[in-house]
């Protein structure tokens, strides 16, 4: 028996705060217009909201009003309302610019924005074709936040920043038997004692766990330093794409180590990321394998990849490669096409995964449909 482990974080937690004000700017600024480009950082701290960046927008409305009007929106809607965090009182500094006419020779005709690889996996874990640690860290985190919202005994105690990590028994690979270790770490009102934290989690943990996965054995470890009232950004300081792994697959494969929030998918960064897991599912998926591992890679200003590797249950597969070349257009238009990604709401992606069922947005998320 082996172990691993996986990591997820709220919406509320401040490195997924400032992912979400990266992605409701730069959907702004795109306008599903795919000849439109947002490239956008946020750095957040105590009632403090920096964000920096380059874009080509089709908007007529005035950038810097308008994008100081989505930070104060979307901060609200995350529920920060505290005395070091709030959406009234946030001081707003501005370094959005015009793209860079370099990087627009690139992209102007649909070739990479940058150069970069992209991975893209999947497994018969869950139902979600996703490593199970970071498909239930995800799910844990995702119901404790819908009851934060909707159930007054949860509203009165739990606030927006969480961290939840799973540890996992297995008995062979892309074999889960049970859990062995969970750590909840939940801000809370300051007259909340750790009794009541630890009892609203360990609820939303046994409606959301298999049975079958919790044991006697398992170890519940609930804010395990017995106090976390001072959270989010007046807690810690919350920059756009520190949470890459936590955004795809836990640690259980390779991410190339770009980050997806804030950027129009002329990025391979995200778009090529996109597809790459669209491939590892659908193979899967098609050809009933256990697990499959896709690896991109692209150069500025190139439309086709500079290389494309799949391994499916461990073995180089030549045969998927050469088929996926001829039948599948890989270039940054074509991804944008095949996955429809004009369409895409890019906050409707930003939490909770941007792979598997737990997205919790409207948008249509093509990269998960079954469509080789």
């Amino acid at each position: 028996m082996y172990q691993f482990t996986s990591e997820s974080v709220s919406e509320g937690h401040p490195d997924k705060v400032a992912d979400l004000i990266s992605d409701h700017i730069a959907t702004w600024l795109i306008n599903h217009n795919i000849n439109n480009r947002a490239a956008i950082e946020t750095l957040v701290t105590t009632n403090t909201v920096i964000v920096a960046g380059e874009y080509r927008t089709d908007r007529e409305e005035d950038v810097e009003e308008s994008v100081r009007g989505i930070i104060i929106d979307t901060v609200k809607q995350l529920g920060y309302e505290q005395e070091g965090f709030h959406w009234d009182k946030l001081n707003i500094e501005y370094y959005l610019h015009g793209q860079s006419s370099d990087i627009a020779l690139g992209t102007d005709s649909f070739g990479a924005g940058d150069q970069g690889i992209m991975f893209g996996y999947a497994n018969r874990e869950t139902k979600e074709y996703m490593p199970f640690a970071i498909s239930y860290a995800h799910k844990i985190l995702q119901e404790l936040s819908n009851r934060r919202k909707t159930h007054s005994k949860y509203k009165n105690i739990i606030l927006p920043d969480s961290k939840c990590q799973l540890t996992v028994n297995y008995g062979a690979p892309n074999t889960p038997i049970d859990i062995n270790n969970i750590v909840v770490s939940t801000q809370h009102h300051a007259d909340a004692t750790q009794q009541q934290v630890e009892d609203l989690v360990r609820e939303v943990v046994k409606d959301v766990i298999p049975k079958d996965f919790l044991t006697e054995k398992t170890k519940y470890q609930i804010n395990p330093t017995g106090r976390f009232v001072i959270g989010g950004p007046d807690g810690d300081t919350g920059i756009t794409g520190r949470k890459i792994v936590v955004d795809t697959y836990g640690g259980y494969a390779p991410h190339g180590g770009g980050a997806f929030s804030g950027k129009d998918f002329t990025k391979v960064d995200r778009s090529a990321a996109y597809m790459a897991r669209w491939l590892a599912k659908n193979i899967v998926h098609k050809y009933e394998l256990e697990e499959c591992f896709v690896q991109l890679s692209y150069v500025i200003g190139i439309e086709q990849p500079s290389s494309l590797l799949i391994y499916t249950n461990g073995e180089l597969r030549l045969d998927f490669i050469n088929m996926i070349k001829k039948e599948v257009d890989l270039t940054p238009k074509g991804i944008i096409n095949a996955l429809e990604l004009e369409n895409v709401i890019l906050p409707d992606t930003t939490n909770y995964g941007h792979f598997g069922d737990s997205n919790t947005g409207n948008s249509l998320i093509t990269w998960e449909d079954f469509t080789l």
